[in-house]
Parts: structure tokens; sequence; C-alpha cells
């Protein structure tokens, strides 16, 4: 593999004559099937962003007949005429900047938590979903720390020791849970796997949702798990079984569109909630 300097004096003419306030991101890029992979630097990563919604391009990429770009979705909204000429857009495929973004790879945003991993150009967002140093929020209400989902455990032991809204349970035992409406967040911390889970209330007109997630992100190493919810008052009892607890990186307060239980109104008896709850894993 060539010399870093090597390769800019061949894109660049002389690495030297760069000022250094100019080099934004340094891309690896291979030139071709079977080709060496190449370092080099990509001086302005605005070349590789859509000249109209000025995002990050991505897989398709087309261009009107005089060679002028556009994402996919900027084509519908400009009725397929190009703003720049008004020829039709939408329909011929770049396949030379498809394969340049195909070539390009970027560190991960996480590098300095100390993920090596290299990300094609655009897709950094779905790999910081399940990047195992991505930063999480700690649930507890007004604490401002994130850290990665291994220190998130020990931050809320050692900083909210006397939390009350916590509680310790282990993994495939049933356990009580109680909570109120208006706390909004009950924060569970498992004891075996260190990790922190979350039951969110949101209540509504026809009753109150109750949502299970885990702290954590979509990485491997964490594991996946599911989960048995009920909920009993003056004999009727609401059950909720759930194949999956979604892995987030931080508590969003929204209400949930799907994946909770829900407890119709008329089997309220004020805000205290009273529930049984089981967290399996899966792997």
């Amino acid at each position: 593999m060539a010399g870093e300097a090597e390769n800019s004096d061949e894109v660049n003419g002389s690495s030297s004559s760069i000022p250094t306030s100019q080099k934004r991101k340094r891309s690896s890029v291979s030139s071709g099937d079977g080709a060496k992979k190449r370092s080099l630097m990509l001086l302005d990563s605005d070349l590789l962003d859509c000249p109209i919604c000025f995002e990050p391009l991505t897989i398709p990429i087309f261009q009107c007949d005089n060679g002028h770009l556009a994402c996919s979705s900027c084509c519908p909204k400009l009725s397929n005429k190009c703003p720049a000429c008004a020829s039709p857009i939408g329909d011929k495929r770049c396949r030379a900047m498809e394969n340049v973004l195909e070539s390009i790879f970027i560190p991960c945003p996480n590098a300095k938590m100390g993920c090596s991993k290299n990300v094609s150009y655009g897709k950094e967002s779905t790999h910081l979903i399940q990047c195992s140093f991505s930063l999480c929020s700690c649930p507890v209400v007004n604490c401002r720390y994130a850290g990665s989902y291994k220190n998130l455990s020990d931050h809320y032991c050692l900083t909210h020791p006397d939390s009350e809204c916590s509680d310790c349970f282990i993994c495939g035992l049933s356990f009580s849970v109680q909570t109120n409406i208006s706390d909004k967040i009950l924060v569970l911390w498992e004891y075996k796997k260190h990790l922190l889970f979350t039951v969110e209330c949101f209540e509504e007109t026809y009753g109150v949702n109750v949502a299970v997630s885990c702290i954590a992100p979509c990485a491997p190493e964490v594991g996946e798990f599911s989960y048995n919810l009920s909920y009993t008052v003056n004999g009727h009892t609401v059950t909720y079984e759930s194949p999956e607890v979604k892995r987030v990186l931080q508590v969003s307060g929204q209400t949930p569109q799907a994946n909770f239980m829900l407890i119709p109104r008329s089997l309220l008896r004020g805000d205290l909630l009273k529930m049984k709850l089981c967290i399996k894993s899966r792997s």
C-alpha cells in the first residue's frame, strides 16, 4: 500500500500545498474490483452532498441529460424536472457517482470512544444504532450523563444509589414493579448483565400505555430480550407479551406506536400502577 504522503501527491499534486484547515475528511477509496485500496484526501465533503437538499447523497442517484445530479428524495419533489436546466430527471441513474459512494469509507463517528470500524459514506446513522461505543443517556430525569452502555450501569449505581424510581431484577425471573403514572419513568437495573431498562407510562384519554425498553445500542454483545407484563385490579387482568424489548440510546418521552400494554381507564385506580414483569434473554 502506498504511503500517505505519496497518495496525497497523486491526487493533489503536493500535499504540502494543502492548508491544514482544508483537510476535512480522510476516506479509503477503492478504484475498482481487485484494485489496491488507497488512502485519499477528500478536501470538501460537500462534493458528496445532493446539490438540491444538501444532504449526503445516497444510492440511487439520478442525473439529467446535462449531468446535473439529484438524490432520489428530491426528484419527486421537483416533479422530475431538473432545477438547473429544466431537463427531465429521475429516470437515468448516475452510476459513476454511485460507484464512488460505494467505494468511500470513513471512520466511525465513535472512533474517539474506541470504535475501529470504517463505515460506508452516508450510512453513519445506521451504524451508530448498532455500534457498541454509541453514547447512551442516563434515563434518570434531569441527569445529563451520557456514556457507553457498559459505563451507564456503573454511573447509575454510583450516582443514583438512593433513587426511589429504581429497582433491581434478574433476567428470566418474574418480579413486581410499582410506579406512579405521573412519574412516567421507572428505571430497572439488571443485576447480572449490568444493563438498564425502563418502564414508561404514557397517559392517554382512553387509558395508559406501558412500554419496556433497554438503554443500549442494538449491538450483538448486548443481546436481545423479550418481556411479559401484567396488571391486575379487582379480579380483572390485562396481560401483554412482547417478543422484543426495544433497545434505545435514550428515552424519547414519545408515545410508542407499537410494543406496549394498554391499561383501559376503567381499570385504573388512581395514579398507582402495580404490575408483574418478566424480562427474558433471547440470546
